[in-house]
């Protein structure tokens, strides 16, 4: 692991760099590294799982002869994609054993990133959820064509499967999630006066508040991970959802019910004795909460403690990206080092490995 071929700054040619520059491959990958960790996401749910496989891709590219790759970019997303599909089938096999309802890890994003409405909803906990009724191959074709609209041919390469089958998968995948995606765009300023009526009736416990803010039809799911305590089905209705809240959350004091903003939208984050207990996200149509996600199992709430980068693109090495991207990240967007040959990823720098 520390010969010169793995080491990220003497990958590719190093000619008339200073010694301790990154290498071409570094510059490439961090250039790319919050793409591809949003495409990771997407398709897993889970922001540990994004991770390792971030770190399996940058393994496999370490290695890789760039003079040989075309598209570097797209070269990466082929890595990502494929590492993304076979973790996303242990998942499943995993989740067959979760104890409860498994939900997506959440993420402590910036305010701006609701700026950007497609990549916004596209992280969304609602959407999330709605993407993990996809097969595996659906949910890659899906992410990679309506979220970051790669073309057909760029797809082919990162599923492994022809172009035909490929329009075909994006075709049932985009129906299937039309039929269950939230209706209609709702601003964060909505959100936030529902979050805002929502948390001033449960601190109060005040019944008839939550019943005037929750749809009829509202569900509450909760995730516990067998860790914490959390409702191990659905909750369906206004008037339970309401009472269960008032008889649980209402024993929480008014400073541990604190705003924050998750996944890209305004949400609210349960804090106990100082520590981070819930992470409370919701769904809302035609003003209505219509579902609320409580995240309470520890293990998925390591990314809530610093802001998470989530952009379509992330250029910084002047590389631009190919057409096929829609959005780039706005200047100033800092980026996460590639993982070097001993240690983990890290967020919320832009200085290479090994300066």
């Amino acid at each position: 692991m520390n010969s010169e071929h793995n080491d990220p700054a003497r990958t590719g040619n190093t000619a008339g760099r200073p010694a301790d520059a990154p290498g071409p491959a570094t510059e490439t990958f961090v250039a790319h590294r919050n793409l591809l960790f949003t495409v990771a996401y997407e398709m897993l749910g889970s922001a540990a799982d994004a991770e390792d496989v971030l770190q399996e891709t940058w393994l496999r590219w370490a290695g890789v002869d760039l003079d040989a790759v075309r598209d570097r970019r797209a070269y990466l997303v082929r890595i990502t994609t494929r590492q993304a599909l076979s973790r996303l089938r242990t998942l499943g096999r995993r989740k067959e054993t979760y104890v409860g309802t498994w939900l997506p890890e959440p993420l402590l994003t910036a305010p701006d990133v609701a700026e950007d409405v497609e990549l916004a909803e596209s992280v969304s906990m609602a959407m999330m959820l709605v993407m993990e009724t996809l097969a595996p191959n659906e949910r890659a074709v899906f992410v990679l064509r309506e979220v970051f609209g790669l073309d057909y041919e760029e797809i082919s390469e990162a599923v492994g499967r022809s172009r035909d089958a490929v329009r075909q998968i994006a075709h049932r995948a985009r129906a299937h999630v039309a039929a269950r995606r939230p209706r209609g765009t709702v601003s964060p300023d909505e959100t936030r006066r529902a979050l805002d009526a929502f948390r001033g009736a449960v601190e109060t416990g005040d019944v008839q508040g939550l019943l005037d803010i929750l749809a009829p039809d509202v569900v509450l799911l909760g995730d516990g991970g067998g860790i914490r305590q959390a409702v191990l089905r659905p909750v369906v209705g206004a008037d339970k959802v309401a009472r269960l809240l008032v008889a649980g959350l209402g024993k929480v004091s008014a400073p541990a019910l604190r705003p924050a903003h998750v996944n890209a939208a305004p949400a609210l984050v349960v804090r106990l004795g100082g520590e981070l207990d819930t992470v409370m996200a919701v769904r809302i149509e035609d003003g209505l909460i219509t579902g609320l996600y409580a995240v309470r199992n520890p293990q998925k709430l390591s990314h809530m403690r610093q802001e998470t980068p989530c952009a379509a693109e992330t250029v910084t090495t002047g590389e631009r990206p190919s057409s096929g991207v829609r959005r780039e990240a706005r200047p100033g967007t800092t980026v996460s080092v590639p993982p070097g040959p001993t240690e983990p990823c890290r967020r919320g720098s832009s200085t290479p490995a090994g300066r």
